[in-house]
């Protein structure tokens, strides 16, 4: 079996952010300046070809350099060049190579989704076993080669190679003693933003206040979504809709969430943490579902309602982990 990295989900990450950045600044370019086009004389040169060229490019990042850094370089200049090339599905599903075709957005939203779900198994999954955390420290000591290592990096050396038994710690030991230590450099003006974000999203998590709203729009929203789509029926709006289709998987995923979340508002009072168990799963069923249909419906100005959803996910997840903890 190969060698997994400890650092695999944080490169999923990055890969997964930067494609999503990139799909939204793309779209967000093109309708601001009407669409233009790169070409001429009846030539276009579509950007799923820059997206196929940057992919080319990631991959041979991390295909020729060693180290983290190459790596993390590698995913984000893939991740881009995937946003490129997934931004122009459309035209590769319809038959009138259309990039509007609607359910584009909705194609794009669940190939992210399930990246999303990728990253998340692999970060509960990668519990790396001696050999393969004695290969990863190993990893790291041979990228500090050329320049060092900081006293940060040579702390997770020694943490990975713990409990992996005495000569192979004393080896590693050795080895770290020939790299020449080298300072850390200066926090980036981003990392300081991202830590900032992090904080903030921490202390709004953090504050029960924010909870029974949270519970009151599980309850509310999805209940009015349904009702919404069964009067479009009634009054015969929903034949005038061109997906509807995709109007009906949005009504279906909304009433999974309805119930959901009025099952775990019904259990609020004897059962926490399994309410909140479902609170928590029904948002998963509206982001892993509910959202592509959403998405082919309201095209991308669905982001904004994916917004407000991550929101709540992060305030329900706080709440179980809070229920959850004194088990432990």
């Amino acid at each position: 079996m190969p060698t997994r990295a400890v650092d695999a989900a944080a490169y999923l990450q990055a890969f997964v952010l930067s494609g999503v950045v990139t799909v939204l600044a793309v779209r967000a370019y093109l309708q601001a300046t009407g669409y233009p086009q790169l070409g001429g004389g009846g030539l276009h040169i579509a950007h799923v070809l820059w997206g196929g060229l940057l992919m080319t490019v990631g991959l041979g990042i991390a295909l020729v350099f060693l180290g983290g850094g190459p790596r993390m370089a590698g995913a984000i200049v893939g991740g881009v060049g995937f946003g490129l090339f997934i931004d122009e599905v459309g035209k590769f599903v319809s038959t009138r190579t259309d990039y509007f075709y609607a359910p584009a957005a909705g194609i794009i939203y669940g190939a992210f989704a399930m990246l999303v779900v990728l990253t998340q198994a692999v970060r509960g999954r990668t519990r790396l076993n001696p050999d393969e955390r004695t290969a990863n420290a190993l990893d790291l000591i041979l990228a500090g080669v050329p320049g060092g290592l900081t006293d940060r990096r040579r702390a997770t050396v020694l943490r990975l190679v713990r409990g992996s038994g005495p000569v192979t710690e004393a080896a590693v030991v050795r080895l770290l003693d020939a790299v020449p230590r080298r300072e850390p450099p200066p926090v980036r003006f981003w990392k300081r933003w991202a830590a900032a974000s992090r904080r903030l999203v921490a202390w709004l998590t953090g504050h029960p206040w924010l909870v029974w709203p949270v519970v009151v729009y599980l309850v509310v929203e999805p209940v009015f979504t349904v009702a919404a789509v069964l009067l479009d029926t009634v009054t015969g709006e929903l034949d005038q809709q061109r997906e509807w289709g995709a109007v009906l998987g949005t009504s279906v995923a909304a009433l999974i969430t309805a119930v959901l979340s009025i099952r775990g508002a019904l259990r609020l009072r004897r059962d926490r943490l399994g309410a909140f168990r479902l609170f928590k799963l029904a948002l998963l069923v509206d982001l892993l579902f509910g959202q592509i249909f959403n998405f082919t419906v309201n095209q991308f100005g669905a982001v904004a309602v994916l917004g407000v959803d991550l929101f709540l996910l992060a305030v329900v997840t706080a709440e179980h982990r809070r229920l959850v903890r004194p088990m432990d």
